[in-house]
């Protein structure tokens, strides 16, 4: 396993801000908890890591079609699924700081792990067995109350003029999936796909967290890729092998994971209706936690919801005219969590010389913010700003490009290994003709190597492209 820096998280932090991925939320204002924006690097590289996503299970497959459902639904819709009754983290409150923390992640921090699927009586009798060893957080005192279990979906107003929050609550959706079941029968009858087919979803979801932490790993406003596949019974089990191997084959082939940091972990415990659920997990800065859950539902989540409208959500086969509720075969990951992933797998230090080091963000190339920089060699030579221009503006119909001309060369080269860059190309005297042999070549300059190629202006588009 690749060697990190003891302090590898705090350093991804001070990068996503210094360099512009990730902001935290209303800064100006204190900042808000768990929450957090993406900057101008950091929406670039998310809409790649979507994009990837959506080619590798959209457009790559012929019987899976997209979805955007609303993230308003009917109240109903969580009321079947299981939400309003049974989504909460238990919660206790230290009785001497009254900071209010999570009874699992408590547990967790000394080795214990609580079952999500615990009763509060349960969960309570595992905090007592084990409450000596526990910290606050806060102030480091083992004082506690109760857990008590606390709903997670968030509520809105939306539609509710009289402030009364007991009548027919309105949510944020708390996962994106549910969208796509109340939608089954929709996509079933306004397009050609018959069972197996998949429906994948890119959306945000919103959750109560008690304890922000871990950066952009538990967000309280987070985004989900999502696909259902949906089988016949007799198939689900072989279907879920296989997109349990396509799964793990993406973050290595596609995303260019290092296959090291990834591992599988099996549920031991499992919902009553779940037939199987592995996750993928990978070793982020804080240990090997869940990137991606592969889960086999069973035909749980559209009986639930043919139980609660009364809509008759069954499959009648075209060619066997057998009627049946189809099983669904789960893929589900956080763009989030995705994006730290890249982030820390691409993380670099490289020693220059005797007393340098270069931080570089090793994005696979399809993946980087920005795919080519240009540079003048210099800001205040009209003729090299000039061509400059004019190179950038070849290049930035066919690639990601930035104009850059702040600081000397050495610096803009670190600046562009910091985000990620994997080409700059800089006009220099000899582009203009002073060295004759090199008239209208640039230098192009590899972020991982180091090396640098002359290029005829007239050759940069091909060389690029064989290159990106």
């Amino acid at each position: 396993m690749t060697e990190r820096p003891a302090d590898l998280m705090e350093k991804i932090i001070s990068l996503a801000k210094r360099r512009g991925f990730v902001f935290p939320s209303s800064e100006i204002y204190g900042g808000f908890a768990a929450v957090y924006d993406f900057g101008p690097y950091g929406v670039e590289l998310a809409k790649n890591i979507r994009e990837a996503w959506w080619r590798a299970m959209v457009y790559d497959h012929e019987n899976i079609v997209g979805l955007d459902s609303a993230i308003f639904m009917h109240p109903k819709v969580w009321e079947a699924s299981g939400h309003v009754g049974g989504f909460s983290d238990p919660l206790a409150e230290c009785k001497e700081c009254h900071a209010r923390v999570r009874v699992d992640h408590l547990l967790e921090a000394v080795g214990v792990f609580a079952d999500e699927k615990m009763s509060e009586a349960e969960i309570n009798a595992l905090f007592a067995e084990h409450q000596s060893k526990v910290k606050c957080p806060k102030c480091g005192k083992s004082n506690f109350t109760e857990a008590k279990n606390f709903n997670l979906l968030v509520q809105s107003n939306l539609g509710n003029f009289t402030g009364d929050w007991t009548v027919a609550p309105t949510y944020l959706r708390g996962e994106t999936c549910q969208g796509i079941y109340v939608n089954f029968k929709n996509v079933l009858d306004s397009s050609r796909v018959k069972v197996p087919f998949g429906i994948a979803q890119i959306g945000k979801a919103f959750r109560n967290e008690i304890t922000a932490r871990q950066f952009i790993f538990r967000k309280r406003e987070f985004e989900q890729m999502e696909m259902q596949y949906f089988v016949h019974p007799s198939e689900a089990a072989a279907t879920y092998e296989e997109w349990r191997e396509k799964r793990f084959n993406y973050y290595t082939e596609t995303l260019g994971l290092k296959a090291e940091n990834l591992r599988w972990h099996e549920h031991e415990n499992l919902v009553f209706y779940a037939k199987a659920a592995w996750d993928i997990e990978y070793n982020f800065p804080f240990g090997f936690k869940e990137l991606e859950g592969i889960h086999n539902r069973s035909d749980y989540d559209l009986t639930q919801h043919s139980k609660f409208s009364g809509t008759d959500l069954s499959y009648l086969d075209p060619k066997t005219n057998e009627k049946y509720i189809p099983w669904i075969v789960e893929t589900s990951v956080g763009l989030d969590r995705t994006f730290l992933a890249v982030m820390t797998d691409a993380y670099t230090e490289e020693k220059v010389g005797e007393d340098d080091t270069r931080i570089v963000l090793k994005f696979p190339k399809k993946l980087a913010p920005v795919q080519v920089a240009v540079f003048p060699l210099l800001k205040n030579k009209p003729e090299l700003v000039e061509k400059a221009r004019e190179v950038y503006d070849m290049l930035r119909q066919d690639f990601r490009v930035e104009f850059d001309d702040n600081g000397n060369v050495g610096k803009r080269y670190r600046r562009q290994d910091e985000i990620g860059t994997p080409y700059c190309v800089t006009i220099d005297f000899d582009t203009l003709g002073e060295t004759p042999e090199l008239a209208g070549t640039v230098t192009v300059r590899d972020r991982d190597s180091m090396q640098q190629e002359r290029v005829k202006i007239g050759e940069l588009v091909r060389v690029l492209n064989k290159q990106l």
